[in-house]
């Protein structure tokens, strides 16, 4: 009302202004006032009831427009092409428009709960927030906009405002099922396939290798062509991707059932990526290329494929084929020592927690260093208990004096251009001194570890062959190449040796020519047989953890078995390989886990195959790694009794998935 009250407010103005003129006019003249007083008194009569009048028909507008308004707000939230509910903190509905009916095709109960209507909506940790979530519901796409009810009581209620988005996301769900995966596919052993085959058997080999290939592309709906003797281009959509994985890539089985009169199996690598947004096809070639290079690192016979930013590996069942030349061997003992004599101090480490191997294999490096006049320092993590009685030796020999040293006293030193060796490991987390591999740029990786994901980068040279029994092996190789004037002495030729041993189980598994050639020359050189069987001795306490360990173990129907290491033990991460080697020769026995403690809540997994099962491809799926045969991992913050259970159901739920790969393999041949 106020604009009422100050249209008469202005009429009293004029009224007391007119009056006053007509007091003053009073002064001369009394009948002139006389009939303005009337006139006056009638104008405000008249003006009076005019502003009533006025106000009621303002009223009377004021009312029609509210009424109209109102029933215009109604009617738009009735009529509006979402839902929109209220529900209290009991998932009950309180209120809700007509649109809700027309999606039910059924007005719903007041109260009833919203769950029953949706069963799949996420309503929880929304209260007195505002936010939005998609979710599905019967081949359906809902978007949920959520909005607390300000109350003057604590009633907590919510408003639902839900899209119908079904259209927009079949829409862009089947834009991303379209999206092209380009990848190269290789024969990794083309070379020792042929060998030895005449032109007729060469040509059925590669024609039986082409029509599953093409019948393979063809299934999926793909795009194969032939651009060498052992190199393919595949194009695929990303549902024929997702239709792939699902199959497991049975390609490589049905492949690896091919072979000619020599016998070798035909295995493939392939490497796959999905298209990125502003990604150029030039990279896109590059990172399929990065990915086939390392499936072949890891040993061939395997697919690895970026699924939405991360990769993945799938295959990996066939043993790296063991290369008969060492061409490579020469080239890279050139290019070591090319980085050796340009470096002015020589830094090599292994992992964390040496082994013989790792330690072994670095002895062997920094002969190569010494030969050339070259500082060089060998870094030991803090935790050596393994292979302290070959540390004890080294440091009685003059040869070795001040050859090891610690994380901080190698991060102490200063040098122009130093040189880092990391042997047996190219997982940076895993190396001895993190730290020290960071501040160095001119790195060397030697391993023989099946390749990870999660490799150093940026390392000027990295040797992996998987096909190796061990590192010791590949630097062995390397001195054999390095210079024609290196000699070993007994204890460095007796170091290299026990790593092969150890690695070999001695010389049971991962064995080949070239580690009994490797062998004979660390033999040649004074290697000791006799110093190694008292390196590997162990004393009673260890036998008796072994026997606990052995005794308490748990045996599974599929061929696992499963122990706990127990954490009196010395060497405690030495002694659960060895526990788990012992297990492996148990009969039925396919797989061995042994678990294991380690300081900072830190819990580690040794695991051995007789080679039917990959351990290496379980253990990386808890960051670990490794060969197929023998791998392991070490956990961060999990319970033991946890940690046990989830290795133990991916490992069994591994087993029966190859067991059924393999039963439909000999099916199809």
């Amino acid at each position: 009302m106020p604009n009422k009250l100050s249209t008469w407010i202005d009429i009293c103005v004029t009224l007391i202004v007119s009056l006053i003129l007509l007091v003053i006019l009073f002064q001369y003249n009394w009948y002139i006032f006389s009939g303005g007083i009337v006139l006056w008194i009638c104008l405000f009569f008249y003006l009076k009831e005019r502003s009533i009048e006025r106000r009621k028909n303002l009223k009377a507008y004021y009312e029609n427009v509210i009424k109209n308004v109102n029933e215009l707000s109604n009617y738009a939230l009735e009529q509006l092409p979402q839902v929109i509910m209220v529900i209290n903190k009991d998932l009950r509905l309180e209120w809700y428009n007509h649109e809700l009916e027309r999606w039910l095709k059924q007005p719903p109960e007041i109260g009833s709960f919203i769950t029953d209507i949706w069963p799949n909506i996420p309503i929880d940790n929304i209260w007195n927030r505002n936010g939005q979530y998609i979710f599905s519901q019967d081949n359906k796409f809902y978007m949920v906009i959520y909005r607390p009810v300000n109350t003057d009581d604590d009633s907590h209620l919510m408003t639902l405002y839900i899209y119908d988005i079904s259209e927009y996301e079949r829409f862009k769900l089947d834009t991303a099922m379209r999206t092209m995966v380009f990848g190269y596919i290789q024969i990794d052993n083309y070379d020792d396939v042929m060998q030895g085959l005449s032109e007729a058997q060469r040509t059925s080999i590669l024609f039986e290798v082409n029509s599953l290939l093409d019948k393979w592309s063809h299934s999926l709906g793909g795009l194969l062509r032939r651009i060498s003797d052992d190199m393919y281009v595949i194009i695929l959509e990303r549902h024929a991707l997702d239709l792939a994985v699902s199959e497991k890539f049975d390609i490589l089985d049905k492949v690896r059932n091919l072979h000619g009169d020599n016998k070798f199996p035909v295995t493939l690598s392939i490497g796959l990526i999905q298209s990125r947004p502003k990604t150029s096809m030039e990279e896109l070639g590059a990172l399929a290329q990065s990915h086939l290079d390392l499936v072949l690192g890891r040993g061939g016979d395997q697919v690895a494929v970026d699924l939405d930013g991360k990769v993945q590996f799938f295959g990996g069942k066939s043993k790296a084929v063991e290369k008969h030349t060492r061409v490579k061997a020469r080239v890279v003992a050139h290019a070591v020592f090319e980085r050796m004599e340009a470096a002015d101090v020589v830094f090599v480490m292994g992992h964390h927690n040496e082994d013989f191997d790792s330690l072994g294999s670095a002895i062997g490096v920094s002969r190569m260093a010494r030969q050339m006049g070259k500082p060089v320092y060998i870094i030991l993590s803090d935790m050596n208990e393994g292979v302290d009685k070959l540390i004890s030796l080294c440091k009685t020999d003059k040869d070795f004096e001040n050859l090891f040293i610690t994380q901080k006293e190698a991060l102490a030193m200063t040098a122009l251009n130093p040189a880092l060796f990391v042997v047996d490991t190219h997982i940076p987390h895993l190396v001895a001194s993190p730290d020290l591999l960071q501040s160095i740029n001119n790195v060397i990786v030697i391993d023989h570890h099946r390749r990870s994901e999660n490799v150093i980068k940026n390392a000027l040279l990295i040797y992996i062959e998987p096909y190796s029994s061990s590192t010791s092996e590949l630097v062995t190789e390397l001195l054999m190449y390095f210079n024609e004037n290196i000699k070993l002495s007994r204890l460095e030729a007796t170091a290299l040796y026990s790593g092969i041993v150890v690695d070999t189980k001695n010389f049971r598994v991962n064995t080949g020519v070239r580690t009994f050639d490797a062998v004979s020359h660390l033999r040649r050189c004074g290697a000791d047989p006799e110093v190694v069987h008292y390196l590997f001795r162990t004393d009673y306490e260890t036998n008796l953890a072994e026997c606990t360990a052995i005794a308490n173990s748990v045996f599974y129907p599929e061929g696992l078995v499963v122990a706990v290491c127990p954490d009196n033990a010395n060497s405690i991460q030495a002694i659960s390989g060895k526990i788990a080697d012992d297990l492996l020769g148990i009969e039925n026995v396919r797989v061995s886990i042994v678990f294991f403690r380690l300081k900072d809540n830190v819990i580690g997994v040794s695991a051995r195959s007789t080679g039917e099962i990959n351990v290496q491809v379980i253990m990386e799926q808890f960051g670990g790694g490794g060969h197929q045969n023998v791998a392991g991992s070490q956990v961060k913050n999990r319970p033991l009794k946890e940690l046990k259970q989830d290795v133990v159901n991916t490992t069994l739920s591994y087993m029966k998935e190859a067991d059924k790969n393999e039963s439909n393999n000999v099916a199809r041949s």
